[in-house]
């Protein structure tokens, strides 16, 4: 698992999260394949890529560029769900999802603060 002494963010003993700014944000699940893995990081880039393009058209006031922001967040979703970084948990323990909480909040509070003080 990655510490403060390595690239990247910090990421939880247990390798589900990451903190950013304090608040931890769940990984992919390690289990998928590399294909599938590529597969879905490739979707989750265009879909990016796409509401990115969809902002653009919304700030040249095109009329269109409502409906093909929302299309494109679909996708961004729907990618993220293929990586397990959203929709159902990838663990199998019953441990609830703690996404977006601020990690001095979670079961993972202590192991946050040796972080902050080193």
């Amino acid at each position: 698992m990655r510490d403060r002494t390595q690239d990247g963010p910090p990421v939880t003993p247990d390798g589900r999260y990451i903190v950013v700014r304090g608040r931890l944000w769940r990984r992919a699940d390690p289990n998928l394949g590399a294909a599938q893995r590529e597969a879905a990081v490739s979707a989750l880039m265009t879909a990016r890529r796409a509401v990115g393009a969809a902002l653009k058209a919304e700030r040249a006031g095109r009329p269109d560029a409502a409906t093909a922001l929302a299309a494109a967040r679909k996708e961004v979703q729907a990618a993220k769900e293929a990586l397990g970084e959203r929709g159902p948990v990838w663990w199998d323990d019953g441990a609830p999802d703690e996404t977006r909480r601020l990690a001095r909040n979670t079961r993972y509070a202590a192991w946050f603060a040796g972080l902050e003080e080193g």
